[in-house]
């Protein structure tokens, strides 16, 4: 089954027995890198993502690490750098969402450093009739942080948030003259923790499941990874 994406680049689906769903409304993307702990071995990694790779129904970490598109390279863990990567797309629907947040809770466990993993959810169905017609897709978007502690999840959104900002404004200022706009940031953030621990909830996941960049959904489609 061929795929066709607006870069104009064709490739090949790959859908093995066990990850074929016809009527799934969304082909969804997963993409980010997670820094792992020294000591952690494949088999954690394997238990914490097993909700993913349960989810598409494979019967095995090796089965489901395999990504619906053969230009994709999956979940790979490297053992050698600590380092979970995953550019992975699975058909599913928005109970998808739940799997997200068990994920990610699971991963905070074996996480050395925070980490931002990006979620796309394309509409199945939204062809490109459908945009040249002007109609509006399902297409949504969402960023999710994992890390060891809320501090160094607040430092991957910080991050984020300040490249966000001075690459818009880079556009009508100097990046010199961006210093205060950075430090405005590092106030909210700094306020932000400080909150998060006077109100006690410092074992809770921090908010920010779509903090950086947002959702949204219709207008133009978000390019799925290449490779």
């Amino acid at each position: 089954m061929p795929w066709h994406n607006q870069t104009g680049i064709t490739g090949k689906l790959l859908l093995p027995d066990y990850m074929t769903n016809y009527n799934a409304p969304f082909e969804i993307h997963v993409h980010g890198q997670v820094v792992l702990r020294a000591e952690v071995k494949l088999e954690q990694l394997q238990e914490s993502l097993k909700p993913l790779w349960k989810y598409a129904g494979a019967r095995t970490f090796g089965e489901g690490a395999v990504s619906t598109y053969e230009d994709e390279p999956g979940i790979k863990f490297d053992s050698d750098e600590h380092l979970l990567q995953m550019c992975w797309t699975v058909a599913g629907t928005d109970d998808f969402r739940q799997v997200l947040d068990e994920v990610c809770m699971n991963l905070n466990e074996l996480a050395s450093a925070g980490a931002a993993i990006e979620v796309t959810f394309y509409d199945a169905d939204f062809d490109e009739e459908d945009q040249a017609s002007g109609a509006q897709s399902r297409d949504d978007f969402i960023m999710l942080f994992v890390g060891p502690d809320p501090a160094a999840i607040m430092q991957v959104q910080r991050d984020l948030l300040v490249q966000d900002v001075v690459n818009m404004m880079e556009r009508h200022f100097d990046g010199a003259e961006l210093g205060g706009v950075v430090v405005e940031i590092d106030k909210l953030f700094a306020h932000r923790f400080d909150e998060l621990v006077s109100s006690l909830e410092i074992g809770k996941p921090p908010r920010g499941s779509g903090g950086h960049g947002g959702s949204g959904h219709g207008g133009g489609r978000k390019p799925r990874h290449l490779h």
